[in-house]
Formats: structure tokens, C-alpha cells, sequence
């Protein structure tokens, strides 16, 4: 399969997600050899497909960006999974109305306060954890009221949630971390292999922002500082992962990083399938 960089910006966004969970090994996650009691990988697939309706919208423009990831939520919240793509969808929606990330920085810098209320609309069909100190809190009817009256577009809310979590801070810096994932994907010459790369380049050096909410600062640091061992050769790669998956440790937020890091590098021609 050559020329991804010319299919259609719905068609790459699916690929990423479904090339993202395959990938292995990657500790915690769910992949193509692991799954978790409640979530497996045929929740992950499931997603990626339900969710092709509102990659093609935002390919046309044809809605927001708040009412596109209402709707990709809403179209993949059919299963017993939980959710799966929340934070991928916040990431892709704008870089597939954008068409690459200096066209999402543009869809980004636009959005308005309907935005902002259906995107805590789409938070509310989903069990995604929440910072203890968060007072916009998605579950409180009154959200959307304090977004109402400080005028809050949803950029302004990834700014505010950014310090706290790795995937609205993309939102804020340029896509940083999208980038790195880019840069590291472009330099291996076994595109499987470049996932797994990624995926560890990301988790030796950042705390997960998932693994910081579920269980704490100190959990996070742990798993950034086990991944470095395991790429520098300190410590055995399926230890860890059993580690991980025995705690419930997942990082999370670094996989909807992934993703968006696999879109970007297939619409800029690299190729996953060179082995």
C-alpha cells in the first residue's frame, strides 16, 4: 500500500487509531497481544471504524470542532469498552479539518463558545478521568453555565485543563509531542517497529498525564523512569509490561499522542508497512 499521504484525511485517521493498538510491545496498553478484563483490542478496532462519519465532516469542514468530537464520541460509545479514543479525538479532529497541524493550529485558534459546550457535551458520554481540583467539572450542570458567562471558547479550555493533562496541551504548544512522535517515526526503517519506538520515546521521557490522574505523580515519574531502564537496557521489557498490567498502569494519553503522530506522518508519506 503506497501513496497514504494521498488518501483521504478520514481513511489516514482511522489507519492511525488502528495502527496505534496494534502496535507491540507497548507496557500497559492494550495491543494486538493483550488485553485488559473489560477493554480489548476489538473495542479499539470497533472505534476506529464507528468513527469514520465524523472524520469525513471534518474532512469537508462540514461542523465544528466541538460538534465533531460530540459526534465522534457519540458514534463510538456503543460498546462495553469504555472509552477508547476520547483524547485521540481531540487530536484528530482538528488535524483532519486542518489537513496537518499548521491547518489545525488555524481550526484551533477559531473556535467559539459552541465549541466549548459541546465539547463538555461529548465529555459527559464518556467516564474520563478529571483532575480532583478541576472546577469546570464536566459531570456539574452548571459547566456550561461558568462557560457561558466567562465567555470561554474551547481553546481557552484546553489552556485552562493544559497543565494537568499531555493531550490538551497539543492544543497549546504547537503540537510538541506530535511532533517528536513524527520525527521518530520518519527515522526507523521498520515502520512497525517506529510505533513501539515512539511509544517509548514519548514514555521515557514525559509523565502520563492518564497514569498522573488514575494513580497519582509519583506512579507516573515510576513508569517514565521504568521505560528509560527498559531503553537503556536496565530492565526487561515484558517484566515491565506484566508490571504494568498487573497495577492497571496505562499510559494512556501517550497513546492519543500516537495516534496523532501516526496521522501526521502518513500524510507526509511515511510508511508504515516497511519492515
Amino acid at each position: 500500500m503506497r501513496d497514504l499521504h494521498n488518501k483521504s484525511g478520514a481513511q489516514r485517521a482511522q489507519l492511525a487509531m488502528m495502527l496505534e493498538v496494534c502496535a507491540f510491545p507497548k507496557p500497559g496498553n492494550v495491543d494486538r497481544n493483550h488485553d485488559y478484563e473489560d477493554t480489548w483490542l476489538e473495542h479499539f478496532l470497533a472505534s476506529a471504524i464507528f468513527a469514520k462519519p465524523a472524520f469525513e465532516r471534518a474532512e469537508k469542514r462540514d461542523g465544528s470542532v466541538g460538534e465533531l468530537i460530540k459526534e465522534a464520541v457519540a458514534l463510538t460509545n456503543f460498546h462495553k469498552g469504555g472509552n477508547t479514543h476520547f483524547g485521540a479525538f481531540i487530536l484528530l479532529i482538528p488535524l483532519v479539518m486542518g489537513g496537518d497541524i499548521e491547518g489545525a493550529k488555524r481550526v484551533i485558534a477559531s473556535t467559539t463558545l459552541s465549541d466549548a459546550i459541546y465539547f463538555y457535551e461529548a465529555f459527559g458520554l464518556t467516564q474520563v478521568r478529571m483532575n480532583e481540583t478541576d472546577d469546570l467539572d464536566v459531570n456539574d450542570p452548571a459547566a456550561t453555565d461558568k462557560l457561558r458567562k466567562q465567555g470561554m471558547t474551547l481553546l481557552n479550555v484546553m489552556e485552562y485543563s493544559a497543565d494537568g493533562d499531555m493531550v490538551t496541551r497539543e492544543w497549546t504548544n504547537g503540537f510538541a509531542l506530535t511532533q517528536r512522535v513524527v520525527a521518530v517515526l520518519k527515522r526507523s526503517a521498520n515502520g512497525r517497529k517506529g510505533i513501539v519506538d515512539a511509544f517509548f520515546h514519548l514514555l521515557s521521557t514525559e509523565t502520563d498525564t492518564f497514569i498522573v490522574k488514575k494513580h497519582g505523580t509519583d506512579v507516573a515519574r515510576w513508569t517514565m523512569e521504568q521505560a528509560r531502564d527498559v531503553v537503556e537496557g536496565r530492565r526487561d521489557i515484558e517484566e515491565f509490561d506484566r508490571q504494568c498490567r498487573n497495577e492497571g498502569i496505562n499510559p494512556g494519553s501517550i497513546a492519543d499522542i500516537i495516534i496523532a503522530g501516526i496521522y501526521v506522518a502518513l500524510g507526509e508519506g511515511w510508511e508504515w508497512d516497511l519492515a
